[in-house]
C-alpha cells in the first residue's frame, strides 16, 4: 500500500480487478445482525481478523441512511466498508474463509491474475 503511506490516492490498491469477493446475497428480512453479531476472516486457517459489528464507526442503518442521501440504493445493491483490525497481504493460492453471524459464509481461493488480452 505504498500509495497510502505516501499520502496519495490509494484506490487502486484498494480496488482492483477481482478484488471484492462476495458471499450469498441474503435478504435482509431473512438475516438479523446485531451488534454482538461476529465478523472473522482467517486465511490458510489461521485467524486474521476477529471483532463485531458493533465496533464498526457507524451502525448498518446509520450507513444505509447516509448513502441513501447521495445515491439510490436499491435491493441487491452492495456496500462495501473497510474491514476490522488485522489486515495483510495475500497470496495467489491462499484459503480465505469470512463469517459474518448467521450470513452463509464466504470462502474461496486466491487465484491467478488474469493473463492480460494480446491485441489481434
Amino acid at each position: 500500500m505504498k500509495p497510502k503511506k505516501l499520502g496519495r490516492p490509494w484506490d487502486v490498491a484498494k480496488g482492483f480487478d477481482y478484488s471484492a469477493p462476495c458471499g450469498a446475497i441474503v435478504p435482509s428480512d431473512e438475516v438479523t445482525l446485531g451488534p454482538d453479531t461476529p465478523l472473522t476472516l482467517s486465511v490458510n486457517g489461521q485467524l486474521k481478523q476477529n471483532s463485531t459489528i458493533g465496533k464498526m464507526i457507524w451502525s448498518v442503518s446509520e450507513i444505509i441512511s447516509t448513502l441513501s442521501k447521495y445515491f439510490k440504493l436499491k435491493p441487491g445493491d452492495l456496500i462495501f466498508t473497510g474491514t476490522p483490525a488485522g489486515v495483510s497481504a495475500v497470496e495467489i493460492g491462499d484459503l480465505i474463509h469470512i463469517e459474518c453471524g448467521t450470513l452463509p459464509p464466504c470462502i474461496f481461493e486466491m487465484g491467478e491474475k488474469e493473463q492480460p488480452r494480446q491485441p489481434v
